[in-house]
């Protein structure tokens, strides 16, 4: 029996399978190529490595992740409501929350990329559009507006939600969610007086 064609999105989606499911550590080439039944040379020849496939389904992964977000808040809070960016903001936060530990194996190594990013610069520039694109599109989601400053608040909304993720990564104590977050939000707010 010759072996399956497989092409990259199989082989992502082969990865997102594998990392809901195993550590890290355990994110095989070998496991990756028998969860998407593709060929195991195929890893190679569609990314280059299995740790640039595992970015690029990390990167996808975060993207539908974000999605997911944007889609919840859309049924929540339409973004077109003026001063809707708060309120987006106080559920995007609640969202996030409720749904951060169906993709804790993709924040896990998520965080592993980030740190293998300082060593790899195919990792590094990956990851980095990857943020690009994820700023613009928490700008959008929150209604923050599509302009650069737009964008750059997309990025420090961004900030926040990966600072956190990771906090909580390390010790689930550390998570800031509910009322908490709330509060915590009005107390940066008055200590960061806005120009606008």
């Amino acid at each position: 029996m010759s072996p399956q064609r497989s092409n990259r999105a199989q082989l992502i989606e082969g990865t997102l399978r594998c990392l809901e499911r195993l550590p890290p550590e355990r994110v095989t080439a070998r496991a990756i190529a028998d969860e998407s039944g593709a060929n195991l040379a195929s890893i190679t020849y569609h990314f280059g490595s299995k740790d640039e496939l595992v970015t690029e389904a990390v990167v996808a992964g975060l993207d539908r992740w974000l999605a997911e977000i944007g889609r919840r808040l859309d049924g929540v809070v339409p973004v077109e409501n003026p001063g809707s960016a708060v309120e987006r903001l106080r559920a995007a936060t609640a969202v996030v929350e409720e749904t951060r530990r169906e993709h804790e194996g993709l924040a896990r190594t998520f965080l592993a990329a980030m740190a293998k990013a300082l060593h790899d610069e195919r990792i590094q520039a990956l990851l980095a559009e990857g943020f690009r694109r994820s700023r613009q599109e928490v700008a959008r989601v929150l209604g923050l507006g599509p302009d650069p400053v737009g964008r750059d608040a997309g990025g420090l909304a961004l900030a926040l939600f990966d600072g956190l993720l990771f906090q909580a990564l390390l010790d689930p104590g550390l998570a800031i969610e509910g009322e908490r977050m709330a509060r915590a939000q009005a107390r940066l707010r008055r200590v960061m007086p806005s120009e606008e």
